[in-house]
């Protein structure tokens, strides 16, 4: 059986997604920043977590190498931001300090809730790698609505669904 790619990916594009920023640095590096559609709950015993990232990345082998990375969930606001860290360029943190959490990972500040994690376990995903993280700490730290991507856009949802 074969897919048209394109196809299936706006097949995939109907299912809405909260929008994410993951960050890590390794000592005597720049953080990494990256923006993830993909990140899931998997337990609360362990706290665990997941996300995939594509093995083209240029920003996996800082993240493989990372004791610890950051999990920022981002506002409805925040579309310029998660742009900026979607793309490929080395300019994503001009102007930008980070907040360092209680790991020392990179975080994004605001946001609605922050996760600092341990790496856990690393899948094989076809093109992507599916990376598990140990929460460590978290922090809510914004009341507000997340930013929601879907059909290839951002949008915000309605605080409250009939």
């Amino acid at each position: 059986m074969t897919f048209d790619q394109r196809a299936f990916r706006d097949a995939l594009g109907r299912f809405p997604t909260g929008v994410v920023v993951v960050t890590a640095h390794v000592e005597g590096g720049d953080p990494i920043a990256l923006t993830v559609s993909s990140f899931n709950a998997v337990s609360l015993e362990p706290p665990l977590v997941l996300f995939s990232i594509s093995k083209a990345a240029a920003s996996l082998p800082v993240l493989l190498a990372a004791p610890h990375f950051g999990v920022s969930v981002l506002r409805h606001d925040q579309s310029e931001l998660s742009s900026r860290f979607a793309g490929r360029r080395d300019t994503k943190w001009v102007g930008l300090e980070p907040t360092r959490g209680v790991t020392g990972c990179p975080l994004i500040d605001p946001c609605l809730a922050a996760f600092e994690c341990a790496p856990h376990a690393v899948h094989e995903g076809g093109d992507h790698l599916i990376i598990v993280g140990r929460v460590l700490e978290f922090e809510t730290r914004q009341d507000g609505a997340p930013l929601v991507f879907f059909r290839g856009g951002y949008h915000a949802i309605a605080e409250h669904a009939a």
